[in-house]
C-alpha cells in the first residue's frame, strides 16, 4: 500500500448500532470503508451520511457465498483490507424447552459464530501472503457466564471468544493480529428491548471510539467499558451455588425478538 492510499476497513453489520458507529468513527479518520449489511436501504443511508467515498455490499453473514462474493469484489477494486471487523450479531431470549426456540438458537449461532468465520475466511490467505492484517471480532461480556433465558446468546458469545483466541494463536507470527472486543451494554436497538437494568451502559459513538482505540493498540482482547472488565474477571470466581441463586432471579430478554 502506497503512502497516499488510505487504510481500508471492512465492517459487517454496518447498517445500525455499533457497526454504524464504527463506520462513522473510521470515516472521520479518512479511512476507506467496505460496509456490509443485509438491509440495502439502511446501509445506503449510513454511507450517505459519511465523509468520503465508501463501498457498500448487501450480504448476509449466514450465507458465506454472498459474503465471499462481496469480499472478492472489494479486493479486486480496492485491495485486501487492512482491518476486518466481524461485528454482525443477533440477540434473542431463548428457552430450551420451547420447540419454537430451536430456530432462534440456530439463527444466533449461525450469525454470531459461523458468521464471524465467514467474515474472516475470504481475507486470511491474502493477509498471510501480504504478511499483515488485523481481524477483529465483537463477542460480549455475556459470554463469560451463562445468563438465564439467554442460552443461545451467552453460548454463542463464549464460542466466539474461544474461536478468536484459537485464531490469534493460529496466526501468531504471520503478521496478522487478532482482537476480541468484549462489549458490555451499548445503547443500540439490540439493547433497547432489554427489560432490566444495564450498568455502565455506553452510547454507541463512545463505544466505537473505545473499540477503535483497542484495535489501534493491537490488544488481543479488550473488554469495554473498563468497569465491565472487572465484572468479567470476578464472575468466574463466584461459586456456582451463589451465582445460580442470584442469576436465576434476574429479568430476562424477551423471546422471539431478533
Amino acid at each position: 500500500m502506497s503512502a497516499s492510499t488510505p487504510p481500508r476497513v471492512w465492517i459487517t453489520g454496518a447498517s445500525s448500532g455499533i457497526g454504524q458507529a464504527l463506520a462513522q468513527c473510521y470515516a472521520q479518520r479518512g479511512v476507506m470503508l467496505g460496509l456490509v449489511a443485509r438491509r440495502a436501504d439502511a446501509l445506503a443511508e449510513v454511507a450517505a451520511s459519511l465523509p468520503g467515498e465508501h463501498a457498500c455490499y448487501v450480504a448476509d453473514v449466514t450465507q458465506p457465498d454472498t459474503l465471499k462474493l462481496a469480499a472478492s469484489q472489494f479486493c479486486e477494486r480496492f485491495g485486501v483490507p487492512d482491518i476486518v471487523i466481524a461485528n454482525a450479531g443477533v440477540s434473542v431470549g431463548t428457552l430450551t424447552e420451547e420447540p419454537d426456540d430451536f430456530a432462534a438458537f440456530d439463527k444466533v449461532f449461525r450469525t454470531n459464530v459461523l458468521g464471524m468465520v465467514a467474515t474472516f475466511r475470504p481475507f486470511v490467505k491474502e493477509m498471510r501472503r501480504r504478511g499483515s492484517g488485523h481481524l477483529v471480532g465483537v463477542s460480549s461480556v455475556a459470554g463469560v457466564r451463562g445468563l438465564p433465558g439467554a442460552g443461545a446468546y451467552s453460548a454463542s458469545k463464549a464460542a466466539a471468544s474461544r474461536y478468536l483466541e484459537s485464531l490469534r494463536v493460529e496466526l501468531h507470527g504471520t503478521g496478522i493480529k487478532v482482537t476480541d472486543i468484549r462489549p458490555g451494554y451499548i445503547r443500540t436497538p439490540m439493547t433497547a428491548v432489554n427489560p432490566y437494568r444495564m450498568p455502565f451502559m455506553l452510547d454507541a459513538d463512545e463505544a466505537a471510539r473505545r473499540f477503535v482505540a483497542a484495535i489501534e493498540r493491537g490488544a488481543g482482547q479488550a473488554t469495554i467499558p473498563w468497569q465491565m472488565s472487572l465484572v468479567a474477571k470476578l464472575l468466574p470466581l463466584v461459586p456456582n451455588a451463589l451465582y445460580d441463586h442470584f442469576a436465576s432471579r434476574v429479568k430476562r430478554k424477551p423471546r422471539g425478538i431478533l
